[in-house]
Parts: structure tokens; sequence; C-alpha cells
């Protein structure tokens, strides 16, 4: 008697090998899948085992390109920020030299108005 009150009883290729397989190997592909007391064969893996392996298998992959997904995000995040500073300089640089361009334009405004004075008829 088998595990869980199953009887294990020997299945027709156990019993009496066939008579239309010469070879060793007919009867031992026919036997590799038999079920003997509930229990799989070494060189058979239950199918809920192949789909709960695959899963795990299909979660670990997608969470190694999560990871990368995330990291090239970090990237992009950090990139941007780098080029927005970038241009938060350059637009600080162009208003210091718009001051001093606006400055030397007054300096020479005043300078300017005195002259002509010469013209007045």
């Amino acid at each position: 008697m088998g595990l869980f009150g199953h009887k294990s009883e020997p299945t027709p290729a156990q019993a009496a090998p066939s008579r239309h397989s010469t070879s060793s190997e007919g009867s031992r592909l026919s036997s590799g899948s038999r079920r003997s007391g509930g229990f799989l064969h070494r060189n058979q893996e239950d199918p809920s085992i192949s789909d709960a392996r695959q899963r795990v298998a299909s979660a670990e992959a997608a969470e190694r390109e999560a990871d990368r997904a995330l990291v090239q995000a970090r990237t992009a995040v950090r990139d941007a920020r780098e080029h927005i500073k970038r241009i938060e300089m350059e637009a600080a640089e162009e208003a210091r030299l718009a001051k001093i361009k606006q400055q030397n334009a007054r300096d020479i405004s005043k300078r300017a108005k005195p002259l002509g004075r010469h013209d007045h008829y």
C-alpha cells in the first residue's frame, strides 16, 4: 500500500514488457511518465512546480528590468537638473552682461548730452 492509503498497482508496462518494443529505450520512456504511489519519477517535474518556477523566473526578470528602468530614470532626472542649472547660470551671466551694457550706455548718454550746443541758432 502506498502513501495516503493509495494502493500502488503495476501498470501494464510494468507487468509485462510491450511486444512491439524490443529495445530497453521503449520501456524506459513509458516508465518515466508514470506515477508510483502519488510521487513523480525523479526526471519529471509536477506541472504546478514548473509553473511556479516559471513565474518566479518571470518575476525576477521583471524586477531586473524595473531596476534598469529606475537607474535610467534617475540618470535622466540628474541630467535634466544639471541642464536647468546650466541654463540658469547662462541666464544669470547674460543678465549681468546686460546690466553692464545698460550702465555703459547710460554713461555714454550722459557724456553725449552736452554735445551739439553749438548747433543752436
